[in-house]
């Protein structure tokens, strides 16, 4: 009897770590996932992948050979009945011992030469025309400034955006990727900011890097065709480090030029009258003014939140949560940004629905 139930109860574990295993196989696959390092869309992602394969195979031969080992001994010298003592010990043995050290040092030695090359490659300088933008990762957002000669805006800065960053295809980024390190944050209620480490991923373009604070990393990226490619933070950076997302807009050529052309402009003002004019009031006469840019309003030059110059020109905003064309969107940042984004550093201004409309009109005119 007692036997059978433990017959019974080793099935039942059986199950439950077969249901286990296949719910993780389930969770893993995704139909139409957006950040599949397994699908470069770009020349530097795609050598990546190249590197990833051979390595991956590698260590899948290590694995079995190691864990099979394992296996074969449970099995040959598992406890069985009428056997009272431990099988026969070997100690020491001159030839397994250095087959495994030389035989890892191979390994590692094979593996070696491309991950080295392929890191010469990702380090290497970019080409003459490449565009240069630095990415700084804020609590919790990403800032992204083009910092050409020719991405000069007409007050005299440079090209600013958040969230979304804007590339034509077929030419190389080369970002200079940093955090921000100003640990004393401008929020207005007092509340203090934190100078802390993310990491800048979007797997579909280019590889990893982290995004300390005073310190600049490197990276190059390239897209082969239009599309919207999805990224996010890949270092816990606190309570929003989850969506603390990114997304990079490749366009044409043609439609870069263009962008970039709208984007050197200052903000459109809107007809004296409509809502939107007095959004635009109710922001430079309130605290929006305190934390945020806008080109072309005088004492709107703050840098502690995103620059909203161009602010209806981008796909998401709030760390890519929420989308720029959706006034109902923007009205729930506006009521509760914590309720939306928890940790959020904008604060609660407790505006008037009134308020909240023009200012969702004056917003969505930012084009």
């Amino acid at each position: 009897m007692r036997s059978g139930g433990k017959g019974t109860l080793r099935k039942r574990v059986l199950w439950v770590m077969g249901l286990v295993a296949l719910a993780l196989v389930v969770a893993a696959c995704a139909p139409h996932a957006s950040q599949d390092t397994l699908k470069p869309q770009g020349p530097y992602a795609r050598e990546i992948k190249s590197l990833f394969i051979p390595v991956l195979w590698v260590a899948a031969a290590v694995f079995l050979i190691v864990e099979g080992g394992i296996v074969w001994i449970i099995v040959k010298y598992r406890h069985r009945k009428g056997r009272d003592r431990m099988p026969a010990q070997t100690h020491g043995n001159t030839r397994l011992e250095i087959g495994w050290t030389i035989a890892p040092a191979l390994v590692l030695a094979v593996v070696m030469v491309p991950t080295v090359a392929t890191i010469w490659d990702l380090a290497s300088k970019p080409p003459s025309n490449a565009i240069n933008v630095t990415v700084t990762g804020r609590q919790w957002w990403w800032k992204f400034e083009y910092t050409d000669p020719d991405m000069k805006t007409a007050a005299g800065g440079q090209i600013v955006t958040a969230n979304e960053m804007v590339i034509p295809t077929g030419r190389t980024v080369y970002l200079t990727v940093t955090a921000d390190s100003d640990p004393g944050a401008h929020t207005t209620d007092g509340l203090p900011g934190f100078a802390v480490i993310h990491s800048f991923w979007v797997p579909e373009l280019a590889g990893k890097q982290d995004a300390i604070p005073t310190r600049e990393n490197h990276i190059l990226m390239q897209a082969d065709h239009p599309g919207i490619y999805h990224g996010q933070c890949a270092e816990f950076c606190g309570l929003s480090h989850g969506i603390m997302r990114v997304q990079v807009r490749a366009v044409t050529p043609q439609e870069f030029d263009a962008w970039v052309a709208n984007q050197k402009l200052d903000a459109l003002t809107p007809q004296p009258g409509t809502l939107a004019a007095t959004g635009m009031q109710d922001f430079t006469g309130g605290q929006c003014i305190v934390c945020h840019a806008i080109a072309g309003i005088p004492n709107a030059t703050a840098d502690a939140g995103p620059n909203l110059t161009h602010f209806a020109s981008r796909g998401c905003f709030a760390g890519c949560l929420l989308d720029n064309q959706n006034a109902d969107d923007i009205r729930r940042w506006l009521e509760d940004p914590a309720a939306v984004k928890p940790g959020a550093k904008m604060p609660n201004y407790h505006l008037s629905p009134e308020q909240i409309d023009a200012l969702v009109a004056y917003l969505m005119s930012l084009k």
